[in-house]
Parts: structure tokens; C-alpha cells; sequence
């Protein structure tokens, strides 16, 4: 049994509370609100004789605080899930957030992130996934009952007018989180990608290829209603969805499944005690499946969360809401929003000033973070450095969740150049920077001067320029992002000595330079009495490089570079240090993505990627973190640039630093012994 713990009063408090008294697992003890005197005062129309056995408190933290609780349930504005879900899992609670479980996919991550971590189960409260209505029509999809499935049409909308003080009620309320998209659109959105899957023959729900949206946006920034188009594939199989939600128009709210046999119509979002039906339509003949189950809908959910804890893991099964189904419906309900320019005020940088936690950004004690030093540079350096290309300022909410999560196990570096979104990337960094004051907790190494522009007056023009984006005095590290050979290398050497000089950088390199142009490069520092190169970023991975992603790039994979690194021992900070995903989507039978084709396909890498997974399964770890392993135990100074797109990605890149690798387990990956 578990004894469930409610956060908040409001009405959809009361309806998890009437669904845990009917739960044959389940048993309500306690109810917590931001005041005792809202706490004491709910629940006595309808728990009865059961209100005075339920523990009351004045706020979230007492709740959290109570041994006797085991589980809660979320139940406050939709603004507020991501950092109350984060205490409970941290207060080693077992939760269930309503729906939807953060305003965006970045905060939904960190959620799912603190449970893994604290090793307690987490769902998402879409109670009508816990129904036998959508396993029946599950059933009925994969029986092929209407052919093959070709369209679905899905809306959840109700009009609430505007009525005196509309202005603050949660759903028009941009500080709150409001609107229908994210409130009931998150209903056929999961619905429809639930469909999918089922109907592609998965055991999990399918995201959308394409999105198209619109909407009316408004006076308080909100959604008020909205429409989008979608498209799903697999394996030649093509679906397009229409969705239409709103909280001010009321609408027709079914689901319609066509398929090119027949039909099937679910007409309920929140199923009823009785009468749940799922209709068949093919031709003139029509079909009604009933679907009760024995106890009410939040009983089911309550109950789904027990069966979950008491097998020991984590998640549900589908068709509840696993994890990835959660960041599935996250990620398309963002592509909704931003496809009709939606977006919060607590999403911009001005509001992200802190951790989505409320709390300090601080180390996480249990880090294992590796950490290694360069000359010239006084801070200690994280050996995973990361890589921001692809975080920007105009999706700060995403880049800030990244950056935290990061800092927090432990890094302390980052990667990023002049030319990375068109100057998007440093200014997110920079943000993020001041936004946390750790300005000198952190290693800031860019990148210049990039051909065509790669001389002395725009390496100049362009390193004042990217300080000023990143909001920033001086770089950590300063490399130059390409060489250009038609200028001497003494050129080069004054021009960073020079900013060297003024505080504009401590330390500098090149990246995609040879051998024998760092050579000449420090050789006439020597001679002139200045600083020279003290760390490359070129590539290394255990994939060869075949064809360089882009034009004027060079890979240590090359066994002169690689054995002059041996011998020189200098420092390498390398870029796509997995081979941009080749040992984890490399498959020779798999073609579609031409640029890893291009970039890492062939013979010798495969034989690569084959020993991976061998010593993988050895050592009870992925191929892709044996990969990255691989480039950490080399015999010379390596910190790994790693460029992930979610803190999942993060973890698993980390758990590489855990890995030792003998020389001769070095040698026998790259295929020389």
C-alpha cells in the first residue's frame, strides 16, 4: 500500500483524492497547500469520515518532510511541476505530476533527471492512458480492425469565457503557465502519438516528422486557441494528424482514428465510472466495444504508480507514461507552441536567473567529475568539455537547463566559437554565465577567426566582438578555429601575444592546425620571446575521420599526428570525440543519414565499432562510452568535447569517465594490435 501525500487544494486535488479512496493500493494520508488554513479546511465536502485520518500541513516542505508519506501527487499551476516534483524526488518520494509535468521539454528533462538520480518512480498524470478505453484501442489498431491507419483527428477545448479577474485565473495567466495548448492540447497530442505507435507496431509512442501550426494568441500572451497538422512515418508508413484545442471555444472533443477499412471514434478524455465505449465504424455496420474497468479513473492511475514501485523500477509501461513517451509529448507540444510564436515570460533569459530548482547552482557531492590542468591557465579543467554549437539564446530555457545540469556533476568547461549561430551560442553561454555569477568557477574556451576570415585584423575584430557577446573581460582559452597558410606564422604569434598581453585571453591554441604549423608556430615564439601554442583542438575519436564534416578540418586519427602527440605530449581538446553518434547509429544496412555515411562509414571503422562492442559487453558498459573512453586513456594530455542535445546524453557521456582503458586495450580499439 502506499500512502499518498497531496500537494495543493485545488479542484484537481480533490478529484486525485476521490479516485485514491476508491485505490486497491493506495491510502490518502496527508494534504499540504501554501497555508494550514486552506489545508485544514479541504477535503471535508467529500472525504467524509475519512477527512479527520488525512495529516495536514502548511507547506510543501512539511509534506515532504513526513516518513509516513511514500508518494505524492503534484497537483498545483503547471509552473510550479518541475521544482516541487524535483523536492519530492529529492525527499525520496515516489510522484505523480500533473499533466503536463513542466511548461517545456528543457524543465521535463531535469524532472526526469532527479528521479533517476534518487531512485524513485516518477509518471506523468495522463489518467486516461491507465484506462481499458485505450488499451481496447490499442487492441483494435494492431488487429488491423480498420486497415492500415492513415489519419486521426483529435481536439480538447472548452470555453471559459472571461469572466471579472479573468486576468489571473491560471489558464489565461502567462506567468502560470496557461493556455489550452499545454492545459488540454497535451491530451491529443498524446493521444495521436500514442496511435502512431500503434499503429507502426511499436511498443511506444511515435513523434511527429513534421508540425505545422496556428493559433490565437491573447492579450496576456497565452493561447487561448490553436490548431496544428502533423505528420508521422515509419517504415513507408505515413500518418497525418489534425489537432485543435482551446480554453475559450468549445469544440467537438473526440477522437477519430481513419483507417483504409473503417473507423474508429473515442469520444471521452476523462472516462466515466460506466458506459466507455470505442466505436468501429466500417461502412454501414458499427461496432460498440464497452470498456469499464471496476474502479474510477484516478484509482486506476494511483494504482498504475503502485504496480510501478512494487516491481522496483522506476517508470511505467506503455501505454502509461514512460519517461520517453513524457519527453516525446513535451517536445511536440514546444514545436506547437513555437510554431505559432508562443512563448512564457519565465521561459526568456531575463526570468531564467536561476536553477528551474529555486536553489543556488552548486556542485552535486556525489559528482566524479575528472579534472586536469593546462599551462598558463591557474583553474583546474573539466576532461569532458561542453560543446555549445547548438544551444541558443532564443531557446534559453533549454540552454540553461543543459548548462546547469552540467555544472552541477561537476563541468566546468565550455566550447563554443564566433560562428556558432550566427553568435546565438555565445550569448546564450554568456547569459548564463552572469545569470549564475560563476564567471570564476568556469573555464570559457572560443574560438576566431574561421576561413575565410582567418587573419590577424578579423581574428582581432572577431575576438572583441564574441567577448562582447559573452558578456565577458577575457577568455579562458582562445583558439583559432582554422589556419590560413598564406599568412606566416609570426603573424599569428604577435596577434595573440598582443591580446594575451591586455587580459583579452590567458591561453591560446588552434584548432584543425598540423603538426608542422604548431611546430613553426612555437618555434618563432622561442626565438622572439614569447607565448606559444599550449593545447590543439583537432579531431580524435576511435571512428577514422574518412571526409572531414567540414571543409579545412584534420583528425589525429592520422597515425603521424597521433604518434607526434605521443611524442610531444601536447594537449589535445578534440571535437566530435564520438564520432558524431557512429558507434551508437553506424549500421551498414542503415543509410539514411548521408553525412554520417559520408563523414565515418567504412571498412576499418566498423572493425572499430565491432571491438567497441565487444569490450563493452565485457565491461558492462555502451559502445559509444567505450568510444569516448577510448579518447580519454590515450598517452598523451586529452579533455573530450562532448555536444549533447539532452542531460540524458550528458549522463552517458560521463559515466565514460569511469571507464580505464589499458594501453593495450587503446591500441587493440584503434585496430594496431
Amino acid at each position: 500500500m502506499l500512502n499518498w501525500g497531496i500537494v495543493s487544494t485545488g479542484r484537481i486535488a480533490g478529484i486525485f483524492a476521490r479516485g485514491v479512496l476508491g485505490s486497491k493500493k493506495g491510502k490518502l494520508v496527508a494534504v499540504a497547500s501554501r497555508s494550514l488554513e486552506k489545508a485544514q479546511a479541504w477535503g471535508k465536502d467529500f472525504l467524509g469520515d475519512k477527512a479527520d485520518s488525512v495529516k495536514r500541513y502548511g507547506s510543501y516542505e512539511e509534506l515532504f518532510a513526513d516518513k509516513n508519506v511514500h508518494a505524492v501527487y503534484i497537483a498545483t499551476p503547471h509552473h510550479e511541476h518541475p521544482r516541487l516534483a524535483i523536492m519530492a524526488c529529492e525527499a525520496k518520494k515516489h510522484v505523480i505530476v500533473e499533466k503536463p509535468i513542466a511548461i517545456n521539454h528543457a524543465d521535463a528533462m531535469l524532472v526526469i533527471e532527479a528521479a533517476r538520480r534518487n531512485g524513485v518512480a516518477l509518471m506523468e498524470a495522463f489518467m486516461y492512458r491507465c484506462h481499458p478505453l485505450v488499451a481496447k484501442t490499442i487492441e483494435l489498431i494492431k488487429a488491423g480492425e480498420i486497415g492500415q491507419v492513415r489519419a486521426i483527428q483529435s481536439a480538447f477545448s472548452f470555453n471559459m469565457g472571461k469572466n471579472p479577474g479573468w486576468e489571473n485565473h491560471r489558464l489565461l495567466n502567462n506567468t502560470l503557465g496557461g493556455g489550452g495548448i499545454l492545459d488540454v492540447g497535451c491530451y491529443p497530442v498524446s493521444f495521436t502519438r500514442l496511435i502512431a505507435g500503434a499503429a507502426f507496431g511499436l511498443n511506444n509512442s511515435a513523434d511527429p516528422v513534421d508540425l505545422k501550426a496556428t493559433g490565437v494568441i491573447g492579450s496576456t500572451g497565452v493561447d487561448e486557441y490553436a490548431a496544428a497538422v502533423a505528420k508521422f512515418a515509419h517504415g513507408g508508413h505515413e500518418i497525418i494528424a489534425e489537432w485543435a484545442t482551446g480554453v475559450q471555444v468549445n469544440m467537438e472533443n473526440v477522437t477519430r482514428i481513419y483507417g483504409d477499412k473503417g473507423k474508429i471514434t473515442v469520444g471521452t478524455w476523462v472516462p466515466a465510472d460506466t458506459g466507455n465505449k470505442v466505436i468501429v465504424s466500417k461502412g454501414k455496420d458499427t461496432i460498440e466495444h464497452a470498456c469499464d474497468a471496476d474502479v474510477n479513473v484516478y484509482a486506476l492511475e494511483a494504482d498504475r504508480l503502485a504496480d510501478v514501485v512494487e516491481r522496483g523500477a522506476q517508470q511505467a509501461d506503455w501505454p502509461a507514461m514512460s519517461w520517453s513517451d513524457t519527453l516525446g509529448n513535451m517536445k511536440t507540444l514546444d514545436r506547437w507552441r513555437q510554431g505559432m510564436g508562443q512563448q512564457y515570460e519565465s521561459e526568456k533569459p531575463a526570468a531564467r536567473t536561476m536553477p528551474i530548482t529555486g536553489k543556488p547552482l552548486a556542485v552535486r557531492s556525489d559528482n566524479f567529475m575528472q579534472y586536469g590542468k593546462l599551462p598558463g591557465l591557474d583553474k583546474p579543467i573539466a576532461r569532458l568539455l561542453m560543446g555549445v554549437d547548438n544551444q541558443r539564446l532564443d531557446q534559453f530555457a533549454h540552454a540553461a537547463a543543459m548548462f546547469d545540469d552540467y555544472f552541477e556533476r561537476g563541468g566546468n568547461a565550455f566550447d563554443s566559437a564566433y560562428v556558432y549561430g550566427g553568435g546565438q551560442c555565445e550569448r546564450a553561454l554568456g547569459q548564463w554565465v552572469k545569470s549564475r555569477n560563476v564567471r570564476d568557477k568556469v573555464v570559457i574556451l572560443d574560438k576566431g577567426a574561421h576561413t575565410p576570415q582567418c587573419d590577424p585584423v578579423n581574428l582581432t575584430k572577431q575576438l572583441k566582438e564574441s567577448l562582447d557577446r559573452l558578456q565577458m573581460d577575457h577568455m579562458d582559452i582562445y583558439m583559432m578555429h582554422r589556419d590560413n597558410l598564406d599568412i606566416p606564422v609570426g603573424e599569428f604569434v604577435d596577434v595573440l601575444n598582443e591580446h594575451k598581453a591586455a587580459g583579452r585571453i590567458k591561453i591560446f591554441g588552434g584548432s584543425n592546425w598540423t603538426a608542422e604549423r604548431i611546430e613553426a608556430f612555437n618555434e618563432y615564439a622561442r626565438k622572439n620571446g614569447k607565448t606559444g601554442f599550449v593545447a590543439v583542438s583537432n579531431n580524435l575519436s576511435l571512428a577514422r575521420m574518412v571526409d572531414a564534416p567540414w571543409p579545412g578540418c584534420i583528425s589525429v586519427s592520422d597515425p603521424k599526428l597521433m604518434a607526434w602527440h605521443r611524442t610531444t605530449k601536447m594537449p589535445l581538446i578534440p571535437w566530435s570525440s564520438q564520432a558524431r553518434g557512429f558507434f551508437t547509429l553506424g549500421d551498414p544496412n542503415n543509410t539514411a543519414d548521408k553525412e554520417l555515411v559520408r563523414c565515418w562509414y567504412s571498412d576499418d571503422n566498423f572493425q572499430r565499432q565491432a571491438r567497441a562492442k565487444e569490450l563493452a559487453a565485457k565491461k558492462g558498459v555502451t559502445p559509444i562510452q567505450i568510444a569516448l573512453a577510448y579518447v580519454l586513456n590515450q598517452e598523451f594530455p586529452t579533455f573530450a568535447l562532448i555536444g549533447p542535445r539532452s542531460v540524458e546524453e550528458t549522463r552517458t557521456s560521463f559515466d565514460a569517465l569511469k571507464i580505464q582503458l589499458t594501453p593495450q586495450e587503446v591500441r587493440w580499439l584503434n585496430l594496431e594490435a
